[in-house]
């Protein structure tokens, strides 16, 4: 039993084998009868391929040049427009400086200050939760409310010469260059600030006595408080921004004598007696 399953296990590995040349010569005859046919259809596409691209490059080339004189044409505009723009920004540039373009928005931080005191700032809304989800869908279904106050009243409009005197300072600003008004505006902002936190923000969200009269009182804040709060921040970054604008440097006489002799080239010496002098 022992010599039968040696026999067996070494004419496994010589079928394999006989098995494995025979499926290489059937492989062998099908490729030499598939190759002539590969090559034929191979010459066929290549010539295909040539006629179409000799039918289609005639008519293609003329599309190709107009796309790329467009793509020329749209370039030389770019640079016009391009060179146009730094021509008015360079014009531009004299007249409106940054210490000048910081005092405009000086002066119209202080002016929406002084308007938003004239604006309503908070109000008591009525039985809000049974109006949640209607005010979108209808106008009519709005939140009734009460005790619509403007800003000014909160703190018996203190903040309207606030917003006069930094007015004031921005049209100061421009007619005349000093940080120091910066500062000035910039503290003035903050003091608005102040008084729009510390006085504004409490008064506007106490409902007060509408809470024990209606059911569901609830105090919001209105366009006035945020009106408000944003021109105040609008006049700190604008006192910060012409506090840190770039200044002018005065130049004498004898430095713009020196900064001259320094840009104009020197000229050659035309002989070695030159030479030595110079050096």
């Amino acid at each position: 039993m022992i010599a039968a399953a040696r026999r067996r296990i070494s004419a496994l590995p010589e079928r394999l084998h006989r098995r494995s040349r025979r499926l290489d010569r059937i492989g062998n005859r099908g490729l030499e009868r598939v190759y002539p046919t590969v090559r034929v259809a191979r010459r066929q596409g290549e010539r295909a391929g040539r006629r179409a691209w000799g039918w289609l490059w005639p008519r293609l080339r003329p599309l190709l040049g107009l796309f790329f004189r467009a793509v020329a044409g749209l370039e030389r505009w770019v640079r016009r427009l391009g060179a146009l723009l730094v021509r008015v920004a360079t014009a531009a540039s004299a007249p409106i400086t940054p210490a000048r373009a910081a005092a405009f928005v000086l002066i119209a931080a202080g002016a929406c200050l002084v308007a938003s005191q004239f604006i309503d700032y908070r109000a008591v809304e009525i039985g809000q939760p049974g109006y949640a989800g209607l005010s979108d869908v209808s106008t009519a279904a709005a939140v009734p409310t009460v005790e619509a106050r403007t800003a000014g009243a909160a703190h018996a409009y203190l903040l309207v010469p606030v917003g006069i005197a930094a007015m004031a300072l921005g049209l100061l600003a421009l007619r005349r260059e000093a940080k120091r008004l910066g500062l000035l505006v910039a503290a003035l902002g903050l003091l608005s600030l102040a008084v729009i936190l510390l006085v504004d923000l409490p008064h506007g969200l106490d409902e007060g006595a509408q809470t024990s009269r209606f059911a569901g009182a609830s105090a919001v804040l209105q366009d006035g408080f945020f009106a408000e709060l944003a021109a105040a921040g609008g006049m700190v970054l604008a006192g910060l921004l012409y506090y840190a604008r770039p200044c002018r440097i005065r130049i004498n006489l004898s430095g713009r004598a020196a900064s001259a002799r320094r840009r104009r080239p020197r000229r050659r010496a035309s002989s070695p007696g030159r030479v030595a002098r110079s050096a």
